[in-house]
């Protein structure tokens, strides 16, 4: 900071997002995540996707550049998360073999590790889907710390299942953005049984194409049935399927229709998506929930509109499941 700037020009000065060193939300950077509450975390990965939308590793940076323009309060929840819990930017996840899928997933994996022996609930900025499975081989399972060796449930925002077993390898990713939600139940992370994936749809090229999500065990609401339901309904369905578990949200930006999110590395226009209404009540009916971390994937700065306006929804559903997190926190 700057030393004679009043406290009125450090706050005009600091929600400028060309000024000064980006972070995420104007967070302070640490090395040690035993020095906050929640930690945000860039994971700069795009070799999960396995097609040529791999500019995905740029969506830390995108997000870090525009965050100072993001809300500090949460109107309904009445809180100022910034100043309830300490939140600071852990940087981003280093990945020098970031042309290797496995490798990097492994690297997520080391360092997620040790937020979860600190700890530490995470929010991260990705990176295409694969992340969230190296995420979740460390905050779940019998060597989890935030889920106490058990297995975490997750509400999984997306088009698509992310559960293609029926394919080997996605373009030669094994631990790949399509195979995540299907391995992290197969290895013991995640328990599909009391899980949701919401918003699903797209392009099918199977008729069978949500078969494997359901012979796990997940509850699919696909965009024709979340429709039916309406947003409360929804609610409800994910509150009673979760109950007391760890709670883990992935939210992929292409849920959302493509009017809202252009931005994305797999467009799916040929049905109508959720908005941003939709989303946003259905993550604040999680308020009061034990939910151990979240991430949102999926953004492709290269492919966004010049106002970056898909990154700035990026940020305004980080600063929801931070402030999820940070209520409950509060509360206890």
């Amino acid at each position: 900071m700057v030393d004679d700037l009043t406290p009125h020009d450090e706050i005009m000065m600091e929600s400028l997002y060309w000024w000064g060193i980006p972070t995420l939300f104007r967070c302070p950077v640490i090395k040690d995540p035993a020095e906050c509450d929640i930690a945000l975390v860039g994971v700069p990965h795009s070799t999960g996707n396995g097609t040529t939308e791999r500019d995905q590793h740029l969506g830390p940076r995108s997000v870090r550049d525009i965050s100072a323009l993001a809300r500090r309060c949460h109107g309904p929840f009445q809180l100022d998360p910034w100043n309830t819990c300490r939140i600071a930017d852990l940087g981003d996840v280093p990945l020098p073999e970031a042309n290797d899928n496995e490798k990097c997933i492994e690297r997520i994996t080391q360092f997620f590790e040790k937020i979860d022996a600190a700890g530490v609930r995470p929010v991260s900025i990705g990176g295409d889907h694969s992340i969230t499975g190296g995420i979740l081989q460390a905050l779940g399972g019998e060597n989890s710390n935030l889920s106490k060796g058990g297995k975490v449930a997750i509400l999984h925002f997306d088009a698509h299942t992310d559960a293609f077993e029926q394919i080997p390898h996605f373009l030669g990713a094994y631990k790949s953005a399509a195979h995540w939600a299907a391995y992290l139940v197969r290895n013991c992370h995640v328990d599909a049984s009391r899980s949701v994936q919401l918003g699903i749809r797209g392009y099918p090229r199977t008729l069978n194409w949500t078969k494997t999500s359901n012979d796990l065990g997940y509850e699919v609401i696909d965009i024709d049935r979340y429709h039916e339901l309406g947003a409360e309904a929804t609610v409800e369905i994910i509150r009673e399927r979760v109950g007391d578990m760890p709670l883990y949200i992935t939210l992929d930006l292409d849920c959302f229709d493509a009017i809202v999110a252009p931005g994305v590395s797999n467009l799916e226009c040929s049905v109508e998506g959720m908005w941003q209404r939709d989303v946003m009540h259905v993550l604040r009916g999680m308020r009061g929930m034990d939910i151990i971390g979240g991430d949102v994937v999926c953004l492709m700065p290269t492919k966004d509109s010049p106002n970056k306006m898909t990154s700035h929804l990026a940020a305004a559903m980080m600063m929801e499941m931070v402030c999820l997190i940070a209520d409950r926190h509060h509360r206890d």
